[in-house]
C-alpha cells in the first residue's frame, strides 16, 4: 500500500522577504562604501594636481624670477613659455569639472592655489587666507609659496 505524501517544495513569503531586506541592507551598506571611496578618490586626485602645479610654479619661478600674476592665472592646455620650456603638457582641472582658484599680486611675489575637497572630514582641511579664494566659495584646502601661508 502506497501513500501519497503531500508535501510542498519552496521557499514561503517569509523567508523570501528577509532574504531581499538582507540583500537590501548589504546593497545599501556596499554602496555607501563606495560613494566614500570614490570622493576620498577625487580628493587625493586634487592634492596631487595641486602638487603638480605647485612644482611647475616653481619651475616658472626660476626661469623668469617670478610666479605667475593674477592677471595671468592658470593656463589652460598646454603651458609652456616663448623659448620653448614646457612647464605642463596639460594644466590639471578638477576631477568634478570645476577649476582651482590661483591668487598671486601683480608683481608674481608669491602664489596661493585652492581646491575644494568634498571629504570635510579630511585632516588637511583649512579656511583659506585668502581676499579671492574664500571658504564661503566652497574652498578648504591650498598650496602656496614657501614666502606665505595657504
Amino acid at each position: 500500500m502506497s501513500v501519497a505524501k503531500n508535501k510542498k517544495t519552496g521557499f514561503t513569503l517569509i523567508e523570501l522577504l528577509v532574504v531581499i531586506a538582507i540583500l537590501g541592507i548589504l546593497a545599501t551598506i556596499g554602496l555607501g562604501s563606495f560613494q566614500s571611496s570614490q570622493m576620498k578618490s577625487r580628493d587625493a586626485q586634487r592634492k596631487s594636481d595641486l602638487s603638480q602645479i605647485q612644482k611647475a610654479l616653481e619651475m616658472h619661478y626660476n626661469d623668469r624670477g617670478r610666479y605667475r600674476t593674477a592677471s595671468e592665472g592658470l593656463p589652460s592646455g598646454e603651458w609652456s613659455d616663448t623659448a620653448g620650456t614646457i612647464y605642463m603638457k596639460t594644466v590639471p582641472t578638477d576631477p568634478k569639472g570645476g577649476s582651482y582658484c590661483y591668487e598671486s599680486d601683480d608683481n608674481g611675489t608669491y602664489y596661493k592655489i585652492y581646491a575644494k575637497l568634498e571629504n570635510t572630514k579630511d585632516p588637511k582641511i583649512i579656511t583659506p587666507g585668502s581676499s579671492v579664494c574664500t571658504a564661503v566659495n566652497g574652498y578648504n584646502y591650498g598650496v602656496s609659496s614657501s614666502n606665505v601661508t595657504p
